[in-house]
C-alpha cells in the first residue's frame, strides 16, 4: 500500500470524529467541512510521524477544536453573548436528556432519532451558548478551561452553559411533545382532510 492510499485510509477511520467535533462547535456544516479539510491538511504535513501514534484521534479532536475556535473568534462579532450582568448562577444537574442504552433494534432506532434531534436543536442554539456547551459536554473542559480558551469570564461561561441548556431542553421538549402528538395518530385522526 502506498503512502497515499495509507493516508486515505487514515482519513476514512478519523473524518466522522473530527467532522461531528467541528460541526457541534460550528453549528454549520459547510463550515465544518473547511475545518475538517484543515485537520487533515495538517495531518497530512505531520502524517510521518502521527501514522503509529497511539494519541493521533487526541491529536486531531484538539486540532479541529482549536480551529474552530479560532474560526469563530475570527467571526466574533456575529456572536450574541449574553450580557455579563446576569446573575452567576450554579450549574444544575439533571438540565440535559439521557437516553439509556438500547436493549433492540427499535431502541436503537429510538436513540439515533433523539441523538439526531439533539444535534440539530444543538446546531440552531446560538454560537455563544452552543460553543461553551459544546466544549463543556462534548469535549469534556473544565468552566475554567473554557473560560480561558474563549476569553471570558468565569461567570459568563456557566451563564452562558446555563442558557444554553434551558434553550436546548425547551427546543427539545417542544420536538418530543410534537413527535407524540403527530406519532400517535392513526388514520381515522389524521389532520388533513381526505
Amino acid at each position: 500500500m502506498t503512502e497515499s492510499q495509507q493516508f486515505e485510509a487514515f482519513m476514512r477511520a478519523y473524518q466522522n470524529m473530527v467532522f461531528s467535533t467541528a460541526v457541534r462547535l460550528l453549528g454549520n456544516e459547510a463550515e465544518a467541512e473547511d475545518v475538517s479539510q484543515e485537520v487533515f491538511l495538517k495531518a497530512y504535513e505531520r502524517y510521518a510521524e502521527l501514522k503509529d501514534s497511539p494519541t493521533v484521534g487526541g491529536w486531531l479532536k484538539t486540532v479541529a477544536r482549536n480551529l474552530c475556535l479560532n474560526h469563530l473568534s475570527r467571526y466574533r462579532a456575529r456572536w450574541r453573548f449574553f450580557s455579563e450582568m446576569a446573575p452567576d448562577r450554579d450549574d444544575e444537574e439533571g438540565s440535559s436528556p439521557e437516553w439509556a442504552a438500547p436493549d433492540t433494534h427499535e431502541q436503537q432506532v429510538a436513540r439515533d432519532d433523539h441523538r439526531q434531534l439533539l444535534e440539530t436543536a444543538l446546531e440552531n442554539l446560538p454560537a455563544g451558548q452552543r460553543v461553551p456547551l459544546v466544549l463543556f459536554h462534548f469535549e469534556e473542559m473544565s468552566y475554567e478551561e473554557i473560560a480561558a480558551k474563549l476569553r471570558v469570564s468565569l461567570s459568563k461561561v456557566k451563564t452562558d452553559i446555563h442558557r444554553g441548556r434551558e434553550a436546548l431542553h425547551r427546543k427539545l421538549k417542544w420536538k418530543l411533545a410534537g413527535e407524540e402528538q403527530w406519532g400517535g395518530l392513526n388514520r381515522s385522526e389524521s389532520p388533513c382532510p381526505t
